[in-house]
Order: C-alpha cells, then sequence, then structure tokens
C-alpha cells in the first residue's frame, strides 16, 4: 500500500506497478489459504491466475504470439480448475462450493 501511495502521489510508474502486483499477491494468498483449508472455494480466481501467468509469460519473456499462447493458457486454466476443486473437494469434505465459508 505505501508503494502504491508513493507512486501515485509521486508520479511513478514503476512505484504503482510494484503496489498492485503486491496487493495482487495479498489478495491471492488469502485465496489460497481459503481455498486449500476448505473455507471457501476460489477455484476460477485460482485458475485464472494460472492462465494469466502462464500467458504472460509465453507473450513476453518467450516472444510466443497470442494465437499460440491462449490455447495454452487454456489447457493450463482447465488442468488448475479441476486439480483445485478436486483439492477443495477434499478439504470441505466433498462440498464443490461454499457459500459464506464454515458457520
Amino acid at each position: 500500500m505505501i508503494c502504491l501511495a508513493i507512486g501515485i502521489f509521486g508520479n511513478t510508474e514503476t512505484l504503482i506497478g510494484v503496489g498492485v502486483a503486491m496487493a495482487g499477491l495479498g489478495g491471492m494468498e488469502v485465496a489460497i489459504r481459503e481455498h486449500i483449508g476448505g473455507y471457501r472455494s476460489h477455484t476460477t480466481l485460482l485458475a485464472g491466475f494460472v492462465f494469466v501467468v502462464v500467458v504472460g509469460l509465453l507473450f513476453y519473456a518467450f516472444k510466443q504470439v497470442l494465437a499460440v499462447a491462449l490455447p495454452i493458457g487454456a489447457a493450463c486454466f482447465l488442468v488448475a480448475f479441476l486439480l483445485l476443486r478436486r483439492a477443495f473437494q477434499r478439504a470441505s469434505g466433498g462440498l464443490s462450493y461454499r457459500i459464506g465459508g464454515r458457520h
């Protein structure tokens, strides 16, 4: 949050990017913990994160065109979705989703 505030008020694009990335990682950490703990399902969010990372790496790091990167990202999304759903079902006692967490 500090990097984001300094970036906004100091008009520094790099610090804005760092602040947004750190906030995103904090949110992902909570989502992973809730999902693996069986508290609340975040299957689509976590699989979508896998998609974004895979497509981003293929496009920027490996210089692949989007016509190649997107189908590979979609396949990774599907595999991650199925594995994450199964992990949540094991953690929650068989439920595939849970609204509102445990009571």
